[in-house]
């Protein structure tokens, strides 16, 4: 029994889901969201709540009722709040700055990273050495960062690079004689 799928999703005011077989479209102040469901689990609005049930007890069924709820919850908090990640650069001479829809990111090679930014997704540089990708799409706002941050991963020693904000760098000790 799953207990986040027996949960519904709750509406906020101003958001509105509709249902149309196994898709299901969450309208919000931020913009619209999609999911479509597998034919392992029923989908169903009722008093401003999104529920899900599963079609049988079997263990697909099981998984994707769990899945499909925690889905649909994350589509209506992307409508309404939206997501964030922030990233940090640490490194002499790194710096990233955003130029229409393409973010420089000057990060110790030869030449200036120019990462073009996804439709759908925001890029800010507030400051030289801090990035903020948002957007309504959770997977996507991961994706993106990831993908920046791929460019010069932490290193251990002096902790050189691009991180997120919350991420603990071990640090690991230099050679010594």
């Amino acid at each position: 029994m799953s207990r986040i799928g027996k949960k519904p999703v709750s509406l906020p005011s101003g958001v509105t889901a509709t249902v149309s077989g196994q898709t299901v479209e969450i309208k919000g102040p931020k913009g619209v969201r999609t999911f479509k469901a597998t034919d392992d689990v029923t989908l169903a609005v009722e008093d401003s709540a999104v529920s899900v049930t599963p079609r049988g007890s079997s263990k697909r069924a099981r998984q994707q009722w769990g899945m499909s709820r925690t889905q649909i919850a994350n589509c209506v908090t992307g409508v309404t709040d939206g997501f964030k990640k922030e990233l940090e650069i640490n490194g002499v001479g790194y710096r990233a700055t955003m130029q229409g829809v393409v973010l420089k990111l000057a990060l110790g090679y030869s030449h200036d990273v120019l990462f073009d930014v996804p439709a759908g997704i925001i890029v800010t540089a507030p400051k030289p050495t801090e990035i903020i990708v948002e957007g309504i799409d959770q997977q996507q706002v991961g994706e993106v960062a990831a993908k920046i941050r791929e460019w010069r991963k932490p290193e251990p020693y002096k902790g050189k690079g691009i991180k997120y904000k919350d991420e603990y760098i071990f640090r690991k000790e230099g050679k010594s004689k």
